[in-house]
């Protein structure tokens, strides 16, 4: 399916695979023992389907692990490099992150906070945001954190559901140059709301805002506070979190996970895929937002008293080098993004990158969805100069922390660009027909999950029914993630898009992430999104975005030619775009998710909808103007 790469690092230890194997609940036990229990647990997984309790009847605390367990050896050790958009920076001990958690940990508890208590958090990409989850973790208050590039009725939503009687904010954020009116959006998100008793402000910007009854300054509340605070001990299925995810329609749902069995999920893959090093200086780019942000931003890397990058503003401002010049000035060791961002630094071209420092890399990440295999090797050949294996990360808010990946921490095996490669030990996944049954290797189907994981969801906040509608209903006492996907000869994992992404053209499915990786592979081409829309005859049509790299000289009507038979030859013709449309950007979301959704809505002349987490709006009327006039032309040369 594609060529390999075997680069002969990372460690052997096939014995974990095998334990795993053997009996996975007695392997995720044993993994559990790395963590700080305050007492043992009774009963390793109590399994009534679709609901597991791991580590029933053990004591723990998630802010404990990731902070009292590092006073003794590391308190003096970098926690977080901080870098703000606007080029503040500051640096962060254990002791000092430490200190700080302690600090709102009884701000919290003097304000009526609660064993129990939701607390949402909507701050920018600032220490604040780590500090305020941990010391909410601490007192065994359950934390929703909000991304910060949400509107004020996506707030109110998640605020009401969770019925949050705190909230933490900040004055204001910056991104790409401009601020954020964060405190704005909050009061207007809670202005109807009752049940709010206090918000807590962080001075970032220095923004002239308007205080309320119920606001306090986060700084004075801190300055008062006593340093001096013990970790409660909690259940191990205590709530930890509630994070919700948008669905495409309805109400977002709040994804809950507990405390013992994520934090043994995370400590165990963290050390698995990035084979963490004390000396290792660790960079996600993700937003705290977002899962990837709680599960290997904030929990992960301190449960390993790793040394990390913060990083608040975009990518690719003030210019196209900002990432790389991080990279370089704190000597970044591995480094965790997404394929969308890759496939943007690939659109300015190699000269950027080869003009940073980048020696000290020695591990790359990609996370968010399936990586294309050209980006894969431009940032095998480019980024990590053919020296660095890459870990092709597959998970979701839903499982905790990742499920299919590269695992150099314990494992050499070779590298197939596209594929995430084979699932963590203790995971037992299929793919399956419509009917539940396992189809040949080599062949595509549906995704599922046999068996129970540490790190999986609890339930979806206030709706056990829906819970088990969503994941469980599909295959009995399989989880269904929704996923496209396919096992190669070598048990490798492929995924191909969303299920519900699935192309349908005349009886045959082509998933969304196959195709454009195929668009992606032409020489000229950095990014491209493709959606389906009705049609009489073959029941759907494909309708392709493309966006050309910044050094292209060909005109469209040769590249369209030639991406059709680069199509026709890789796929077939049955995945042949009916139309293709150039632009300069996608429209994503601040996350940098590809909003298929509104390609869909434009191509089909339906209404697009809520664009409130839109990076640039100027991407959906570029795409209309395209599509418009693509559509005007085809009209003209038919008449």
């Amino acid at each position: 399916m594609s060529d390999t790469f075997d680069i002969g690092l990372g460690n052997n230890f096939p014995e974990i695979r095998e334990k795993a194997d053997s009996d996975f609940i007695s392997f995720w036990e044993q993994q559990a023992k790395n963590l700080h229990w305050f007492s043992p647990w009774e009963r390793v997984l109590n399994w009534n389907p679709p609901f597991a309790r791991w580590f029933e009847g053990g004591t723990i605390n998630a802010s404990y692990n990731a902070l009292d367990v590092h006073q003794e050896q590391k308190s003096q050790k970098t926690a977080i490099f901080w870098e703000g958009e606007n080029g503040d920076s500051k640096v962060l001990t254990y002791a000092e992150l430490f200190e700080s958690v302690k600090k709102l940990a009884n701000v919290l508890v003097s304000l009526g906070v609660k064993k129990g208590d939701r607390v949402t958090i909507y701050l920018p990409m600032i220490p604040e945001l780590p500090i305020s989850m941990l010391a909410c973790a601490r007192i065994g208050a359950t934390h929703t954190v909000i991304f910060s590039g949400f509107s004020a009725t996506s707030i109110k939503d998640r605020v009401v559901d969770s019925h949050s009687k705190v909230i933490i904010t900040a004055d204001g954020g910056y991104r790409r140059g401009k601020v954020v009116p964060l405190k704005e959006i909050i009061d207007e998100s809670i202005s109807e709301l009752d049940f709010i008793e206090h918000v807590l402000v962080v001075k970032r910007t220095n923004s002239e805002i308007q205080m309320n009854s119920v606001d306090s300054y986060y700084d004075e509340l801190m300055e008062k506070s006593s340093a001096q605070h013990l970790a409660v001990s909690l259940e191990s299925t205590h709530p930890l979190f509630i994070l919700y995810t948008s669905g495409t329609t309805g109400k977002p749902k709040g994804v809950l996970h507990g405390t013992g069995g994520y934090l043994t999920h995370l400590y165990s893959t963290y050390k698995w895929a990035f084979d963490i090093k004390d000396s290792d200086v660790y960079f996600c780019t993700a937003d705290i937002g977002w899962v990837t942000g709680h599960s290997y931003v904030v929990y992960a890397p301190l449960l390993h008293g790793a040394t990390q990058v913060m990083y608040e503003g975009a990518p690719d401002f003030p210019d196209a080098s900002r990432i790389w010049n991080i990279l370089q000035k704190y000597h970044v060791s591995i480094f965790y993004t997404t394929p969308t961002a890759l496939r943007m630094f690939m659109k300015f071209g190699d000269d950027i990158p080869n003009s940073f420092d980048l020696s000290k890399i020695r591990l790359l990440g990609s996370v968010g969805e399936p990586i294309n295999p050209e980006v894969w090797r431009w940032y095998y050949r480019t980024i990590g100069k053919e020296k660095c294996p890459i870990i092709d990360t597959w998970w979701q808010t839903e499982t905790g922390g990742m499920l299919i990946s590269a695992l150099p921490g314990i494992e050499t095996i070779p590298l197939k660009p596209g594929s995430g490669t084979k699932p963590i030990p203790g995971i037992q996944m299929s793919v399956v027909d419509e009917n539940g049954n396992d189809v040949k290797r080599g062949t595509k189907g549906y995704l599922i999950i046999r068996n129970q994981w540490p790190g999986m969801l609890q339930t979806l906040w206030g709706d056990d029914e829906k819970y088990k509608t969503v994941y469980w209903s599909k295959y009995e006492n399989c989880y269904y993630p929704g996923d496209y996907a396919l096992e190669d000869e070598d048990g490798y994992f492929w995924l191909l898009g969303r299920a519900d992404d699935v192309l349908k053209v005349a009886g045959h499915r082509i998933g969304t992430a196959e195709l454009e990786s195929c668009i992606v592979s032409h020489t000229d081409v950095a990014e491209s999104a493709v959606c389906g829309i009705a049609d009489d005859v073959k029941g759907e049509v494909i309708i392709s975005f493309v966006v050309l790299k910044q050094n292209t000289t060909k005109d469209t009507k040769s590249l369209e030619s030639e991406i059709i038979q680069k199509i026709r030859e890789d796929i077939g013709a049955i995945a042949t775009p009916k139309e293709i449309h150039f632009v300069s950007k996608l429209p994503k979301t601040r996350s940098g998710k590809i909003m298929r959704r509104l390609l869909k809505a434009i191509a089909s002349n339906e209404k697009i909808g809520d664009i409130s987490t839109l990076e640039d709006g100027t991407a959906i009327s570029e795409i209309q103007t395209a599509f418009d006039e693509l559509q005007k032309s085809i009209k003209e040369n038919s008449n």
